[in-house]
């Protein structure tokens, strides 16, 4: 078994990393990526919880801002979207022998389980993977700060952000060739700077709670694993 630098780890993904080339919904191709990279941390040990978004279905400022749907509404949308992502992914991480279970801030106890720290850790510690939907259960706040807040609650070593990009940039290197990529920041760096990473609530959350922060390309086989080995990968965000 590899020696991890970090045991614990909380891993945010996007919902554009369910549909595979960033389109709309879930996709075969979408959830396997997912599926290998997470099944890959359970076998080199690392206790691993993953945070859902759901902008491959919904994003409820968005839709709000669009349409006549009130903000607390579409928010509530959102939140059920991050259940539908949680459950797939369940299912196909299943399939490849790795343990899992679906915890959400909203109880539908048909689905999926209701979030409960204590529980949660100890799903951890029997080594399943834990996949938590639902954002915090309550509207205007982001999947990322739902992803900070879960890092502290389950005592998380590191805070792993899985994109489709190797790192932050100083401006979307899709658009700016000339676009600097910064192998470490530190937290006010990042607020100061207001560099499009998380949202400022979840930065300043892991400030202080002092949860490293790692952004990293989700799409490249065995990155994140290497990540959680110590390998220097990505854009380290720290105090």
């Amino acid at each position: 078994m590899a020696e991890l630098k970090y045991k614990r780890i909380l891993l945010k993904v996007s919902g554009e990393g369910f549909s595979g080339t960033g389109g709309f919904g879930v996709t075969n191709e979408g959830l396997e990526v997912l599926a290998a990279q997470i099944t890959e941390l359970v076998q080199i040990g690392a206790q691993t919880a993953v945070v859902v978004g759901a902008g491959n279905f919904i994003r409820g400022k968005t839709l709000s801002e669009e349409t006549a749907v009130h903000r607390v509404t579409a928010d509530h949308m959102g939140m059920l979207a991050t259940v539908m992502n949680a459950v797939a992914l369940s299912d196909m991480l299943e399939t490849q022998g790795t343990p899992t279970r679906v915890l959400s801030a909203i109880e539908m106890s048909r689905i999926c389980e209701l979030f409960i720290r204590r529980r949660a850790i100890r799903h951890l510690e029997k080594n399943r993977v834990i996949i938590m939907a639902g954002g915090t259960g309550n509207p205007f706040f982001t999947t990322d700060t739902c992803a900070a807040l879960r890092a502290a609650e389950t005592g998380a070593d590191v805070l792993i952000k899985a994109t489709k990009v190797d790192g932050v940039y100083s401006t979307d290197p899709m658009l700016d060739a000339n676009a600097k990529k910064y192998d470490k920041l530190n937290y006010l760096e990042v607020l100061q700077n207001d560099l499009k990473i998380m949202d400022h609530t979840a930065i300043t959350m892991c400030r202080e709670n002092n949860i490293d922060i790692i952004v990293c390309n989700l799409t490249k086989p065995g990155t994140i694993a290497r990540v959680v080995c110590g390998e220097k990968i990505g854009t380290l965000i720290t105090a």
